[in-house]
């Protein structure tokens, strides 16, 4: 989908590193390693990112670390952008919000550290969630956004 607004790979491969969890910090040759391209293009792209202010850089002994500017402008949208990408918004606004007493969903698994994934690992925390309903709504969301959801619930359940 955003890979017919932005062309280069390697650049659609930073937005989800950084962009999808604002946490993450890599350098070059860990990038290198994850997406098995050179360092040349990798760096050409951190290098514009850096310059546009998206990404921050700092030192950690020899290695230069990089991780998303969140007082970016755009840093928000650009965020939101991704997780509709990934799918991560439609589940949280459409399901979530729906199965129960829900206190908190944490995002586990490749895509929180930033790597595409066919699968949306996630922790449910609650009391009262319906079983059944999630399910449902499960399978609903695994079409619509064409990506398998595997949760872990933590709390009491509804099983009906």
């Amino acid at each position: 989908m955003i890979d017919t607004l932005i062309s280069s790979k390697t650049r659609i491969k930073l937005l989800l590193k950084f962009f999808l969890n604002s946490n993450t910090t890599a350098y070059l040759r860990n990038l290198e390693e994850e997406f098995g391209e050179s360092t040349n293009g990798i760096r050409v792209e951190l290098n514009k990112f850096e310059k546009a202010g998206f990404l921050d850089s700092f030192s950690n002994g020899n290695k230069k670390m990089f991780t998303a500017n969140t007082k970016h402008p755009l840093f928000k949208e650009i965020n939101k952008i991704i997780l509709k990408m990934v799918g991560v918004e439609y589940v949280v606004d459409y399901i979530l919000q729906r199965i129960g007493d829900l206190d908190k969903v944490y995002l586990v698994g490749k895509l929180s550290t930033g790597q595409d994934s066919n699968i949306i690992d996630l922790v449910l925390v609650g009391n009262d969630i319906n079983k059944t309903f999630l399910i449902e709504q499960i399978e609903k969301a695994e079409k619509k956004i064409d990506k398998k959801l595997d949760t872990c619930i933590s709390g009491r359940m509804n099983l009906n």
